[in-house]
């Protein structure tokens, strides 16, 4: 129920409200004259204090405000995928059919397009029980995405019929406790409330994403969540576009909260033109991006982020695995800082609020692998990468530290690679995952008994690597036994032939699973045979100028179609090292 009431003061983005009734909290409300939208975040008495999704400029004391009575909501439906939104769901393009390329305040554009028609194909019939979360029927959303639609409730179905229908128009009707409910194509959800599932599971599958430091020695879960800090430069808007591109996720949802208008602007012409390696369409046909630069009202900031996990929950009900980009949360976390501040609230570290940490956690907890509603077993997931830009880098700093604590893999871009053209600059020593011991299982199964012991040996290579640096720096490679040669040698061919890739050559920019292991398999392998000749004094120029070590530096080349070549090079590094050991 609507409620009128006046404006008492104004403080930027955050108003205060007498006279709203019985206006209730998260409510939303519209504001002045032209009807800005925004929400109420905090009651006291008669007063209603809101944070305006708009600019509030030329607001004046004593305008009217109207409380709708509903908290702040997302339609959900046919037609989220391919949009583009702003940071409380209006549809950019359809703003700038209406307005121009500004966005005009107070406009209101429905999420979802009023007048297409889809096509509904019934997967119940009347007089049949559902549970609620059953699917119903389906829609072809785009031409990869089938879209399911969902019941609402438990109960028993009056009618439903397959046809084409907008989004409002009834395509059936259930009985639900003797009543009859009219069935839509479109739902509607809170933002701010977890859509529920049926159980969460542990996450025992890797997501993979065809980078091979990120699969090899940092590997995220599906349902996972991962962080990705780094100054400004080192590559987190690349890193995250490929994990979009690549990652072996149904669905992905792009949101890009308080980036810089240039940065937007080219995830924004650049996603469309993106093709989807797996079927040969626009990446588009199964992504959604939330838009909301910098220079945008930092309310609306705020509420992109439950924007996006509220879109991406509702494909995961689908039994749709999901894959959120959130760039950056310390823009997010920014929001939050401003509108703590014209509270009036008691300060933080930094001066961010002291609730900052229960609000990262709120918002990462909703990643998760489930077996979702319904009667019939689905499994979904949605699995949270957010970027984080620490200023100058520092990542001691609390959005940093407070993100760390929640997620379970750390990706530490370095910028010290990113200058050296090293793709992706994450560093292999900085970086962890608190996965692996669970997912370790599914790589003997699934990928190869020894997988796992040959990446903890690569990774003590590296570790050692790391430790010669210090004293070559000294005294130069030269000055150490040769068998700690072989070691710097090896170590590098891990570094610029295994972990270094290319984003923009398809055939190396993705390495599935079993690549990744032949790879890796390769290189250890001269490892293992270099070590034994130098022990048997083969000198370590005759090793490093060995035929094979070439064709290793080529293996990132060979496409997925020719693993054979792979396979083959294993025997070629015991062939040659036979030759040298017999020529000794």
């Amino acid at each position: 129920m609507a409620s009128k009431g006046k404006l008492a003061r104004i403080s930027g983005p955050v108003v205060v409200a007498k006279g709203l009734g019985d206006a209730k909290l998260y409510d939303v409300v519209k504001v002045g004259e032209e009807g800005l939208a925004g929400e109420i975040i905090k009651i006291v008495g008669d007063s209603c204090v809101v944070q305006v999704y708009e600019d509030t400029s030329g607001l004046c004391p004593g305008e009217p405000v109207v409380c709708t009575g509903e908290p702040l909501s997302v339609e959900l439906g046919p037609g989220i995928l391919k949009s583009i939104y702003d940071g409380i769901q209006r549809p950019l393009d359809k703003i700038r059919e209406k307005s121009g390329i500004f966005i005009a305040r107070g406009i209101e554009v429905p999420a979802l397009d009023r007048k297409a028609k889809w096509e509904f194909k019934a997967a119940k019939k009347k007089g049949d029980k559902v549970e609620v979360g059953d699917i119903i029927g389906e829609v072809k959303e785009t031409e990869v995405i089938t879209h399911r639609i969902l019941a609402p409730h438990s109960g028993k179905l009056a009618s439903l019929s397959s046809g084409k229908y907008t989004v409002l128009d009834e395509i059936g009707e259930m009985e639900v406790s003797g009543k009859k409910v009219p069935l839509r194509l479109h739902t509607r959800w809170t933002v701010r409330k977890p859509r529920p599932c049926r159980e969460k599971l542990p996450p025992v599958v890797p997501l993979s994403t065809g980078m091979r430091i990120i699969d090899t020695f940092s590997p995220i879960a599906k349902g996972g969540t991962a962080c990705i800090p780094g100054p400004f430069g080192s590559g987190k808007t690349v890193t995250q576009q490929s994990l979009a591109k690549w990652s072996d996720a149904e669905i992905v949802v792009y949101i890009g909260c308080g980036e810089r208008g240039n940065e937007m602007t080219e995830v924004l012409n650049e996603f469309p033109k993106l093709i989807d390696p797996k079927s040969g369409k626009p990446l588009m046909e199964r992504t959604v991006l939330i838009a909301n630069t910098s220079n945008m009202p930092v309310a609306a900031r705020e509420a992109s982020v439950y924007t996006g996990i509220t879109l991406a929950e509702y494909y995961r009900d689908m039994g749709y695995g999901v894959s959120l980009m959130a760039d950056s949360t310390s823009r997010w976390a920014e929001a939050l800082r401003e509108i703590s501040g014209r509270l009036e609230e008691m300060p933080g570290e930094e001066g961010y609020p002291a609730y900052l940490a229960r609000k990262l956690a709120e918002f990462y907890e909703r990643a998760g692998r489930v077996k979702t509603l319904g009667s019939d077993e689905r499994y979904g997931s949605v699995s949270i990468i957010g970027a984080v830009s620490p200023p100058g880098g520092d990542i001691s700093e609390p959005v940093s530290q407070n993100t760390l604590r929640v997620t379970k893999v750390f990706l530490a871009l370095d910028a010290s690679l990113a200058h050296r053209r090293h793709f992706p600059a994450i560093h292999w020593l900085n970086s962890y995952s608190l996965y692996t011991g669970t997912l370790d299982p599914w790589y003997e199964e699934n990928l190869s008994a020894d997988f796992n012991g040959m990446r903890n040996a690569a990774m003590a290579l590296l570790q050692k690597e790391a430790e010669l640096q210090e004293v070559v720096q000294l005294v130069g490679p030269d000055a150490l036994p040769e068998k700690e040669q072989e070691v710097l040698v090896v170590a590098r061919m891990l570094r610029e032939d295994y972990l270094q890739q290319s984003a923009y050559h398809d055939v190396d920019a993705f390495s599935s699973m079993q690549k990744q292991y032949l790879m890796l398999r390769n290189i250890m392998r001269f490892h293992e045979r270099a070590t034994g000749a130098v022990e048997l004094g083969i000198q370590l120029k005759n090793i490093s100028s060995a035929k094979v070590r070439e064709k290793i530096g080529r293996m990132k080349e060979i496409p997925e179609s020719k693993m054979k070549e792979l396979e083959g090079i294993y025997k070629e590094i015991d062939d040659e090292f036979d030759a040298l050991a017999s020529k000794r």
